[in-house]
């Protein structure tokens, strides 16, 4: 009998939640489910927090038509030029995100006038990345209205870009081919530099690599942590720490971590770079402008990378390598650029890295690789 008068507890208990979800649900969640209902469920922009936040869960379910009718100076701009703001005009990173999150901090308020800032948190398959917005929200009457800082992507004027790039084309032996067990053997890659460190409960192995050879080599480099006795205690490789294409005499950085381990624990490391020959080219060709090591609490490497070819970059992935007055590799961080990269039009990026970590950096170099929709480099 008590068995069964706790089954129906639960199930009232279950159907209270349910009921207490459906009436009262959780403002930031709405912006995640994707669901078209939770538009009415909404609270009225009687105050700027409100409004603000309407506007983001408007933008986290891709409500487009709502969340521009809603905003105050839809007058300025079109919807298209709110969602490409937002999306970008081309394919990237940005146009691919879904929100994952956000908050709203007010600034400064007074009768009919609020400033607000709204951080937005976007998931990407290669992680995280934030949006802030610092937003004017004016009253109109008893409702709060949003006016929307439109930033609209430059455009890129007619002209015709000169093309001079190296290229390389691999022709492999084919199936039908009579040229015994021979074919076109992988590029010759070196390990220039090779240390560990031990940090926050990790080992991490930092390095080097160059390809010294006079073809375009694709390569990865995997670590082997070895114990006294010669047993391997882990193996990992550097995933995406690397700038996995490199043209002849190209150098990259790496970083390869080993989660739960202690330097103590290791008595060597077997490292194991390997290539194999691809068909690349130079172009586009990315030049880094006005890179430079802001200090701080929290430390940024910034810059500009201006595509100097003729075709979109979608996506840039920035390598940033870090070295103390000695000229040592003390750390490799990386960072995405979530707009793609217009032809002769700068962008910025920003690549963090350690506090403790800036204190010991002399000097930096920064390496962009790049991703475009027919050719990957």
């Amino acid at each position: 009998m008590n068995g069964r008068l706790l089954a129906i507890l639960i199930a009232l208990a279950t159907a209270a939640l349910v009921v207490v979800g459906t009436l009262w649900p959780v403002q930031s969640a709405l912006a995640m489910a994707g669901v078209e209902s939770g538009a009415d469920l909404l609270r009225p922009a009687s105050s700027p927090q409100a409004a603000v936040e309407n506007l983001a869960d408007e933008i986290g379910r891709e409500d487009w038509e709502k969340a521009y009718s809603n905003l105050a100076n839809k007058s300025e701009f079109t919807e298209s030029d709110f969602v490409r703001d937002l999306r970008g005009s081309y394919p990237s990173l940005r146009s691919h995100a879904s929100l994952d999150s956000f908050d709203v901090r007010p600034l400064h308020a007074s009768a009919d006038d609020a400033q607000m800032r709204l951080n937005l948190r976007w998931s990407t398959v290669v992680g995280m990345f934030l949006d802030t917005r610092d937003l004017r929200v004016t009253k109109t009457g008893d409702r709060w209205g949003v006016v929307w800082p439109i930033v609209k992507e430059p455009r890129v004027p007619p002209q015709v870009i000169p093309v001079n790039y190296l290229r390389w084309d691999v022709i492999y032996r084919g199936a039908e081919d009579d040229w015994g067990a021979q074919d076109v053997e992988p590029p010759h890659v070196r390990i220039v530099d090779m240390h560990p460190v031990e940090r926050a409960g990790e080992v991490i192995v930092l390095g080097e690599l160059l390809n010294e050879d006079v073809v375009p080599a694709f390569v990865t480099v995997k670590a082997t942590l070895l114990a006294k006795n010669g047993s391997a205690l882990a193996t990992e490789d550097s995933f995406d720490k690397i700038s996995h294409i490199l043209l002849p005499r190209q150098v990259t950085p790496f970083l390869i971590e080993f989660h739960k381990m202690a330097l103590s624990q290791v008595d060597s490391i077997r490292m194991q770079p390997s290539s194999s020959l691809i068909a690349a080219s130079a172009d586009p060709v990315i030049e880094i402008q006005d890179q430079h090591l802001n200090p701080g609490p929290k430390p940024l490497l910034t810059g500009n990378l201006l595509n100097q070819s003729g075709q979109v970059v979608n996506v840039v992935h920035v390598l940033g390598t870090f070295y103390d007055n000695s000229g040592q590799l003390v750390w490799v961080s990386d960072g995405y650029v979530d707009r793609a990269l217009l032809p002769q039009t700068p962008a910025s990026f920003t690549v963090s890295l350690p506090p403790d970590i800036a204190s010991k950096v002399k000097s930096e170099r920064a390496v962009a690789t790049t991703y475009s929709s027919n050719r990957f480099q």
